[in-house]
């Protein structure tokens, strides 16, 4: 009797969840209604985020549409079409030229040859660039010796450069990648220059005191702190390799878009220097678009921005 007294007390002094057992079933599907709100919560998250980018592109194409109609209806009752042309005749234009041709042949062999010689002056540029970049951004003493030749070089205008160019290496290929590497050249080197000095000094002497040499110091820590300065300035450099490309081709060249354009302006086809411009930008949109899934690969171990983003 005396123990059954005492279990009694004991249970009374208990909280009324630890002697209710039926309640432990909801407490089981408790994980389960916490699951369930967080794909809600993603479903939710995903659907606003496709609106914003319909609303967003929906902006885009009305504001095109806008610029485009306001252009053709000025330039039927305004302006004079012979010197402003109209986006009907430069669709008229786009037409011919994918269609029957070019007045200097096909319109893929002029794009194939300018897209050469601006993918091979990027890609010589951007190399340069970032191996001297990274070198001087780590010497002192080699980048105050070379200071002054770098910005002296970078002082001169690139149509002069074009111009020997087409001295030194004549009218085909070579001249267009050389005024397209000086242009990449520049863009890239100062990025990665600026980049390697940037260096967390800190991290720099922590691996060295590990026992890190100069050469594990320079691919584990200043080429991936780097990077980002690096890939920054490959977006724009690409668009100076095109515009190298079309001026070497418009200072002189038997092939490429640069010449039709030059061409165009020479018979005053407004329309033609408008199509040409409209390829340009559609090939630079292209390798902007790449170059993005390319910085988006070799930068997922960086932790992704807080706020949000706003890209260009």
């Amino acid at each position: 009797m005396r123990r059954e007294a005492r279990t009694r007390e004991a249970e009374a002094d208990l909280p009324p969840q630890a002697t209710d057992r039926p309640a432990t079933a909801p407490e089981a599907a408790a994980p389960d209604e916490g699951d369930q709100g967080d794909r809600a919560a993603i479903a939710r998250m995903r659907t606003a985020g496709l609106r914003r980018t319909l609303g967003i592109t929906a902006v885009r194409v009305a504001l095109v549409a806008v610029w485009l109609g306001t252009w053709e209806l000025a330039a039927r009752n305004w302006i004079d079409p012979f010197y402003y042309s109209m986006p009907s005749k430069i669709w008229e234009r786009l037409v011919d030229w994918f269609t029957e041709g070019t007045s200097q042949g096909s319109i893929w062999e002029q794009i194939s040859v300018t897209l050469q010689e601006a993918v091979a002056g990027f890609a010589l540029g951007s190399a340069g660039g970032v191996v001297l970049g990274i070198v001087l951004g780590r010497s002192r003493f080699l980048s105050d010796v070379c200071a002054p030749f770098i910005k002296a070089v970078n002082a001169i205008p690139r149509i002069i450069l074009a111009s020997l160019f087409i001295i030194w290496f004549g009218l085909g290929m070579q001249s267009k990648i050389a005024t397209a590497f000086v242009l990449v050249f520049f863009a890239v080197f100062f990025n990665a220059f600026q980049g390697a000095r940037e260096v967390d000094r800190n991290l720099v002497n922590n691996a060295r005191i590990l026992g890190a040499g100069r050469t594990q110091v320079l691919w584990t820590i200043v080429v991936p702190s780097a990077t980002s300065w690096i890939l920054a300035s490959l977006h724009s450099a690409f668009g100076f390799a095109i515009i190298g490309a079309i001026v070497g081709e418009y200072t002189g060249a038997d092939k490429g878009l640069g010449l039709l354009i030059n061409h165009a302006q020479g018979t005053f086809d407004a329309a033609g220097i408008y199509a040409g411009m409209i390829i340009i930008t559609v090939l630079a949109l292209l390798a902007e678009y790449l170059l993005t899934l390319l910085e988006g690969r070799l930068l997922r171990w960086r932790p992704a921005a807080s706020g949000h983003d706003v890209q260009l």
